[in-house]
């Protein structure tokens, strides 16, 4: 029998192979990549036959896919293109299992992709095609238990007349083994967004699922200086990665950091042909070699598209088949993100940038708006006489102690710093004496350099306490209460002193009234 089909006789032979039907619905796919296959052998036959369809539908011509899931009864998935047709010529191998193409550099490959989708998708099984350039249009129908329960090995077909110039292909699934639902929907037009965005970037293909239009969203890549000149000239994350790993394999492609960190979707994309083999949607490809561990800044931020040549890929087309080379690939990729002068693993992890998203911006605004309004009565109902007397008092401001008085101490740190050609010795104190009537107390006293060295130490206590009504209503006893609060309780200190040594009269003034307004007025709830 000819390899050609007859549209005289109507029947083509399936054979060899139809045995392999049964085990098809038991692969292993995802129903994003069994879908793909769809896509495949309608992009490479947009592809091969592109010069034919320009000539008849214009230059701007676009590969259209469509797939439609309707979930009713026992559900049916239809997929439609306007591609250039199942030709005589291909008809009968399009439809015998395990029938390599003529050319395997395509995206059609193995010669199963859509038997191996169809079968895995469902039992029964129909398609509808007309060739451009062939006045015809063909119908033929698999009914797969019944094919390999009675060890069918011709199918006929039915054929019409119809204009020469059509070209088309709607394949339909009937009698769903597995019915995609609720948020597997959702993850199929993600993937499926994912997997084509080269040929959606490119305006080669506009696909759709249930009449939506899916597209892929490019993540906006940082812009930002190098983390070690926090002030310099902010750059473009981004580089380009090529290299060769030697035995006809290479990867080309750009690596990058995002500008808003995800715990879902940083990563690579690994693709051969422009179609993504491995790291698609939510899953993508983050080795610990590189990445670390998943709650690392680099797992966050680092993703980018690497497409690799001369690595097979599994039957399903979901992922690559390294064979002992993966390790290679990943040491050069290593070595290519990390060198200058865009260093993009060093920045990913130590770069530091405060993003809000929308609901963070709406719980922040709530929140300063009741802090403002609380605030606000509490002033309003308790601060007025405490500020009048201080007006009224005539306050004569001292010099600070030379020591701070002894009391209950939870904690205590001292650390030297220079300052002003001056040694600083602070020492940070936290107490829980409730006879301790200030929030904050210091002292400060110059040590002549006889007594320590040769040089002259300044000594200044900073002292909190920590059973202040303030720090009882506000503080707790969680550290992310106390430190921001004790942090306001140094820089009121230092600025005192740095007051009073430029020259500034009564600098104490502040921190007293600060005291008060915090001991009688700002502590109330």
């Amino acid at each position: 029998m000819s390899d050609e089909v007859t549209d005289k006789n109507k029947i083509i032979n399936i054979r060899p192979g139809v045995s392999i039907l049964s085990v098809l619905p038991h692969l292993n796919y995802k129903p994003w990549f069994a879908l793909a296959e769809f896509v495949d052998n309608s992009l490479q036959s947009f592809l091969s036959y592109r010069p034919e369809i320009e000539r008849v539908e214009g230059k701007d011509c676009k590969l259209k896919v469509s797939i439609e899931l309707d979930s009713t009864d026992e559900g049916r998935i239809t997929i439609r293109d306007n591609a250039s047709g199942i030709h005589a010529q291909d008809y009968p191998r399009a439809f015998r299992p395990a029938e390599l193409p003529p050319d395997r550099n395509g995206l059609s490959e193995f010669g199963m992709g859509m038997k191996s989708a169809a079968c895995w998708f469902a039992p029964y099984w129909e398609v509808r095609t007309s060739a451009l350039g062939e006045a015809v249009e063909r119908t033929i129908a698999f009914d797969v238990e019944k094919i390999v329960r009675d060890g069918i090995e011709v199918l006929s077909f039915l054929s019409q007349p119809v204009p020469s110039d059509t070209h088309y292909t709607e394949i339909t699934l009937t009698k769903l083994h597995k019915l995609p639902k609720g948020r597997t929907i959702a993850k199929i037009k993600e993937h499926l967004a994912s997997i084509y965005r080269v040929f959606l970037r490119e305006n080669i293909l506009e696909l759709y699922f249930d009449n939506e239009m899916l597209t892929y969203p490019e993540p906006k890549i940082l812009f930002a200086p190098f983390y070690k000149a926090s002030s310099g000239e902010p750059k473009i994350w981004r580089k380009e990665i090529n290299f060769d790993l030697g035995l006809g394999l290479r990867a080309h492609g750009f690596a990058a950091l995002r500008e808003k960190a995800s715990t879902s979707h940083a990563g690579f994309a690994l693709f051969r042909r422009n179609r993504l083999i491995q790291g698609s949607g939510d899953e993508t490809y983050r080795p610990e070699y590189i990445f670390e561990r998943p709650n690392s800044f680099t797992y966050q931020r680092l993703f980018g598209e690497l497409h690799l040549e001369g690595f097979g890929v599994s039957h399903t087309k979901d992922g690559f088949q390294w064979r002992e080379h993966e390790e290679s690939f990943l040491e050069l990729l290593k070595d290519h993100l990390n060198q200058e002068p865009l260093p993009l693993l060093d920045q990913a992890e130590r770069y530091r940038m405060r993003v809000q998203t929308k609901e963070q911006m709406q719980s922040l605004k709530y929140g300063a708006q009741l802090a403002t309004d609380r605030t606000a009565d509490i002033i309003q109902r308790e601060a007025p006489s405490v500020l009048q007397e201080q007006l009224d008092t005539q306050q004569v401001i001292n010099d600070p102690p030379s020591t701070l008085p002894s009391t209950i101490t939870l904690s205590r740190r001292e650390i030297i710093v220079e300052l002003d050609g001056e040694q600083w010795q602070i020492v940070l104190e936290l107490s829980n004496d409730p006879s301790v009537g200030d929030w904050v107390a210091h002292c400060d006293q110059l040590i002549s350099p006889e007594t320590i060295s040769d040089r002259s130490v300044r000594q200044v206590g900073i002292r909190l306490a920590l059973a202040h009504p303030f720090m009882e209503q506000f503080g707790g006893t969680d550290a992310s209460r106390i430190e921001p609060l004790l942090r306001v309780a140094t820089a009121i200190v230092l600025a005192e002193i740095i007051a009073r040594k430029s020259g500034v009269r009564q600098a104490g003034a502040i921190r007293r009234t600060v005291n008060e307004l915090l001991r009688r007025a700002l502590s109330k709830p």
